[in-house]
Order: structure tokens, then sequence, then C-alpha cells
């Protein structure tokens, strides 16, 4: 977490596509885990909490969901959603899912005995240092998932959903919420910026 007072950065666009050209370039689990984080706006746990039956690969429009799991929490009960794959974190996703040996995606942060996002997080944190205006972290890309949702004027309603961020309205708790292709859509956008 930030310190107190201590406003997190957005991790810049420029700072995103040159991190997202190295992990094309390394292509390993630590990688495809950054990757994934990158275009998702997942939290660390959440996507290091993965098994391979979250991830919906061969589906019309790819997506992962993020569900309550025995050795991930989460973190509230707006984090469970449904999240497309694009970009960078389609690559990750297909690169995980095909090479992983369990049935975990990310097994050196994953198992039946709980997810470690403290260790994964330290492990990128440390290796995007050098790539990133300083101040930023792994968590960041979550704060520029936003801010690029917003570059494309995306409805806030479908990014807290994107998000798993609460919803700031009782209104945009009613009905169920959006569909895959209508996400899809405004995640496309911003990557075309």
């Amino acid at each position: 977490a930030a310190p107190k007072g201590h406003k997190r950065l957005p991790i810049p666009l420029g700072d995103i596509l040159k991190v997202q050209r190295l992990c094309y370039e390394k292509d390993d689990d630590i990688r495809w885990l950054i990757a994934l984080l990158s275009d998702t706006g997942m939290r660390l746990a959440e996507g290091a909490g993965l098994a391979k039956e979250d991830v919906f690969i061969n589906a019309e429009i790819p997506f992962v969901r993020i569900c309550e799991r025995p050795w991930r929490p989460l973190k509230t009960t707006s984090s469970e959603r449904e999240v497309p794959l694009v970009g960078a974190a389609l690559w990750a996703a297909q690169r995980a899912y095909e090479q992983s040996p369990d049935e975990f995606l990310f097994p050196r942060y994953c198992s039946h005995k709980g997810c470690k996002a403290d260790h994964a997080s330290n492990a990128l944190n440390k290796w995007m240092r050098p790539s990133v205006l300083r101040g930023c972290v792994i968590h960041s890309f979550r704060h520029s998932f936003r801010d690029r949702l917003r570059k494309v004027e995306c409805p806030s309603e479908v990014i807290d959903n994107l998000g798993g961020w609460r919803p700031m309205s009782v209104g945009s708790r009613y009905g169920v919420g959006y569909p895959l292709a209508q996400k899809v859509k405004w995640m496309t956008l911003m990557l075309d910026e």
C-alpha cells in the first residue's frame, strides 16, 4: 500500500508499452503475469491466483473469470467479475495457459496452500523499476487502466465493473450488468489510444 497521504501514480502509456515489449522479449511466467495485469487492471492477487479453469482463451471473446477461491479470497463482493483479454493480456494468458504444468495459471505464485501475492509483488516491482516512472509499482497498472478507459470516454459504471471497484450508485447494481461484448469494445478502444 502507498504511504498515507501519498497518491499512487499511474504508469505513463509509453512506459506501459516499453514494459510490455520487454515482457514479449523475456517471455517467461513473471513477464506473463506483468503483461496480464498491464491490460486488464486486475489486482496482483487476482491475476496471480487464477486457476486455468478461470481462463477462457477459446471463447468467442477470450476472458478471465475472477471469483472467490479457497487459496485466494477477493477484496470485495464487487471484485467478482469477467474481464475480456485483449492486447498483451491475451498473449500473456495464452502463454501461461499453454506452459503451466498444473491447474494454476501461475504455479510459481499460487497453489492450494495459498496465493503468494506479496512474494510476486517484490519480484515484479524489482524487475519493472528501471523501466517505469519513479514511484510506479505493479499496482499502478490499476490506476493507468482506469485513466486509459477514461481517455476513451468509457462510462464510469463499465470501468467500475472491469476493475472490480465498488459501484458508486445503488442503481448500478440493478440488472445483470454489462456483457463481454460491451466490455471488450471499450478495452479495444483503450488499446488503440
